[in-house]
């Protein structure tokens, strides 16, 4: 495990390195022109506490299920934890989908009902 673990972690912090020094001159160089920087960041996302639950939740059932079908000797180990968890894992991020566009779609309509209501706003 720790032949893994190393060059794993001097990979990750080079790359880390790089990263920040990369996103630093993008940053700089943004300043020079007088944009600013924080424009160009991406918005929060009002739903990442949905998605991550949603996953985690998928993840969870997937290896519940997994667990399930091994004891009873329906599956062996390795394909049923794999795919249980992938297949559940996906199925959470693509409820998150329906459910984000769902969302965003009501409040854009009540949006334009409050502009209707409230023409001074």
């Amino acid at each position: 495990m720790n032949e893994f673990l190393i060059p794993a972690t001097v990979f990750a912090t080079i790359y880390g390195i790089v990263y920040l020094l990369i996103r630093r001159k993008e940053r700089m160089a943004l300043l020079d022109r007088g944009l600013d920087p924080m424009s160009f960041e991406k918005k929060s996302d009002d739903f990442s506490s949905l998605k991550y639950g949603l996953l985690f939740t998928g993840i969870g059932l997937g290896l519940i299920l997994a667990n399930i079908l091994v004891s009873t000797g329906v599956m062996e180990r390795e394909a049923a934890y794999f795919s249980l968890v992938s297949l559940f894992g996906g199925i959470a991020l693509i409820v998150d989908y329906i459910l984000e566009i769902r969302i965003s779609k009501k409040h854009k309509t009540e949006q334009k009902i409050a502009q209707v209501a409230n023409p001074e706003i």
